[in-house]
């Protein structure tokens, strides 16, 4: 970890201050941490005016700086967006309390009893670029599942992601939480320096790009949850529903091409890509985008030749790969070299060609019939979420609440010594109790 610099005295005590206040919000009732979050969208609601000045003023000189159409979408927090970012937080009022969830109940022998009970992580730092609303969604989790949090927004976005924490602060200081829970970091040496502070931060979370993520996988002993690239396909099976695959695919693309979960390679089965390509191709490009095919896809109207870099590249823009593929063992295989684990979708009419697409593909999420742009925590009914995780191992996928819990065993006894069950004087009952 030679890149990365040793965290300051300043930084040392702003992340020694939020553990010792997470030890304070580990003790907090549910009802306590819902009112919370409701003041915390009263702030956000009540200073919202200011908060998009303060994105405008990001927006300006992130243009004048030269930055992409895509990377401006994400930076973008408009009333729109941020009413958006709100409502996400009053959904994950709603939701079961996390926290205290017994997993296990289970009488070892008599007056021996086992519990698995969920508890927070304890202080996640998360690392993002663009994106400020980003901010509201890892707050309000955070506060809600009884964690700290140090986040890390982008330089682009300092201007927005610096008045929503005040408004998230202030939403705090009106609770009986304290609002030293939250702290945002605001240099690059600062976010690299936090990679050190293992012992303080339980777990990074890295929102970025591939390049981004690795550096941090490679530069910190701190567990790490997080995705690097997202590059989805769709697939158009011989019996899928032209009609139908058209609005799914252009969906899938256009919605909001600059997220993650928007597809970025189509896949079409020989046998239906004459009729399906003569009415897709003139909807994708009414739509704007620009669509690249290999050899055979472009005796269909496609005019852009697609190179090997084009299958392994993640546009989040209105540019799209296309390949026809002969049959579903290629389009799987397509799948498995170039994919990011993150969303694949197949659109069929064949229920047995679905199933074994569920199957076959190993990704966090696998689609039939429906846009990739469901991936998200919102749409999955988690109210926001913290990111996306491609590992195999939970979480995985869209992750919320359940992705900040880890859980405790608990085992209450009366005197009860290990050495009576070793030299046989008692034994074990191992009964099941009611959770």
């Amino acid at each position: 970890m030679t890149n990365v610099p040793e965290p300051s005295i300043e930084l040392f005590a702003r992340a020694r201050a939020v553990r010792l206040a997470t030890v304070d919000l580990v003790q907090t009732n549910n009802g306590q941490r819902v009112r919370a979050l409701q003041l915390m969208g009263n702030a956000l609601a009540e200073r919202s005016a200011s908060i998009v000045a303060a994105n405008q003023e990001d927006l300006d000189r992130s243009a004048a700086e030269g930055l992409s159409p895509a990377f401006m979408a994400r930076l973008k927090l408009d009333e729109k967006k941020l009413a958006s970012a709100i409502d996400g937080i009053q959904k994950v009022v709603t939701l079961p309390d996390p926290l205290g969830r017994r997993q296990l109940h289970r009488e070892l022998d008599d007056g021996l009893v086992l519990e698995r009970v969920t508890v927070p992580l304890g202080v996640v730092g998360v690392i993002f670029e663009a994106r400020p609303d980003a901010v509201v969604q890892i707050a309000s989790l955070a506060i809600r599942s009884g964690n700290g949090a140090l986040l890390k927004g982008g330089n682009e976005a300092r201007c927005t992601n610096k008045v929503v924490m005040n408004a998230l602060k202030a939403g705090l200081d009106a609770s009986e939480i304290s609002s030293d829970t939250l702290t945002l970091l605001t240099t690059r040496r600062e976010s690299l320096a936090l990679l050190r502070l293992n012992g303080l931060v339980d777990l990074i979370i890295p929102r970025g790009s591939n390049k981004f993520i690795r550096f941090i996988q490679d530069n910190t002993r701190i567990p790490i949850l997080g995705h690097a690239d997202g590059i989805c396909h769709l697939y158009v099976d011989a019996a899928a529903n032209i009609e139908k695959a058209i609005r799914v695919a252009v969906d899938s693309k256009t919605q909001y091409p600059a997220a993650c979960n928007a597809i970025e390679t189509l896949l079409v089965h020989h046998d239906i890509a004459s009729a399906f390509l003569s009415d897709a191709v003139p909807a994708f490009q009414a739509a704007g985008v620009t669509l690249r095919g290999d050899a055979a896809s472009q005796a269909f109207g496609i005019s852009e030749s697609a190179s090997e870099e084009d299958w392994d590249t993640e546009y989040l823009d209105l540019t799209l790969a296309v390949r026809i593929v002969g049959d579903f063992a290629e389009a799987t295989e397509h799948i498995r070299r170039y994919g990011s684990r993150h969303t694949e979708v197949i659109l069929t009419e064949d229920l047995i060609v679905a199933e074994r697409f569920f199957a076959t593909v190993d990704s966090a999420g696998v689609y039939h019939n429906c846009s990739s742009r469901f991936a998200d925590g919102f749409r999955y009914g988690f109210g926001a979420e913290i990111g996306i995780s491609t590992q195999t191992l939970p979480p995985r996928g869209p992750v919320g609440l359940e992705g900040l819990v880890t859980y405790r065993y608990q085992l209450r006894g009366d005197g009860h010594v290990a050495a009576d069950y070793a030299n046989g004087d008692r034994s074990f009952t191992h009964n099941d109790l009611p959770l």
